[in-house]
């Protein structure tokens, strides 16, 4: 097996102070905390800005304050950034982050392969927006952090690759439990990563409930881990321990240990993937 992949989701859209003191807002309580997670060892990060109100916002200035920030405390982490359809549709303003450049140049974006209903939420993904961001991405060296829910965006990144919008090798996040895609199951799991393209790399994340067994699952069947207050702000399914990006970092250490395996770092990662800092040949 190889190391695992550890994709940090410190903040995401929803999570608010109200719901939970730890979670990350401001640009510099969100540098804080992927420093502190990155020491104890991570592979890459997957922001999601707010505004001074705390809402999700796309505004390239907000990304940029968060990549130096980050960059310049921990040198060589990949950095991705979100390109959500959950509050936004406009492509300009859903590609903004992608313009960045220097210091301030993401690595990679989230790439969402199909719209899709969240508990309370739409995440809309138009057919032509997501071949559009995947052309920008392609343009600018930037890797696609694929965001797959169920086999229907699996298929469709096939489609993707056929259209020469998508280069290999891949990276993908599946997703377990949302109310409207795969279930944390083991046959529901197992057919996702089946049917992804050839070349590539995957990691398991789980929605609420969900997340620590389906990291575990990845942990033991050779994948990476996505973990985060974005995805859950409890460290047990009875919802009686908020948790902290730190903390939930830590027991993925422990548990990865357990059953031999070790994070991967940033560089191996940036290897695998081919991936130098700057951004793949455009």
């Amino acid at each position: 097996m190889i190391p695992v992949i550890l994709s940090l989701t410190p903040t995401g859209m929803v999570p608010t102070k109200a719901m939970t003191p730890n979670v990350p807002i401001d640009v510099d309580e969100i540098v804080e905390d992927v420093v502190a997670c990155a020491e104890v060892g991570i592979t890459s990060v997957h922001l999601h800005a707010r505004d001074k109100d705390g809402k999700p916002t796309h505004r390239a200035e907000i990304y940029g304050r968060l990549i130096e920030g980050i960059r310049k405390a921990v040198p060589g982490l990949v950095v991705c950034v979100s390109l959500s359809g959950r509050t936004v549709q406009d492509f300009a303003k859903r590609a903004a982050p992608l313009g960045l450049q220097g210091a301030a140049k993401p690595d990679m974006g989230s790439l969402t392969l199909s719209s899709l209903n969240f508990t309370g939420q739409a995440s809309v993904n138009e057919p032509e927006t997501i071949k559009a961001l995947a052309h920008d991405m392609l343009m600018r060296g930037i890797v696609p952090e694929l965001e797959i829910f169920d086999l229907g965006m699996v298929n469709y990144a096939g489609y993707l690759i056929e259209k020469a919008l998508l280069h290999p090798p891949y990276y993908a996040n599946i997703f377990l439990g949302n109310i409207a895609g795969a279930q944390f199951d083991l046959a529901h799991a197992g057919l996702l990563v089946r049917d992804l393209p050839e070349k590539t790399y995957w990691s398991f994340g789980g929605i609420g409930d969900a997340q620590l067994g389906a990291n575990v699952l990845a942990l033991v069947s050779g994948g990476g881990v996505r973990v985060g207050l974005e995805d859950s702000i409890y460290m047990d399914r009875d919802r009686t321990i908020l948790a902290a990006n730190l903390a939930m970092v830590e027991r993925i250490h422990r548990i990865a240990g357990l059953v031999g395996r070790r994070v991967m770092r940033p560089a191996e990662f940036r290897s695998l993937m081919d991936m130098p800092e700057g951004g793949r040949p455009s």
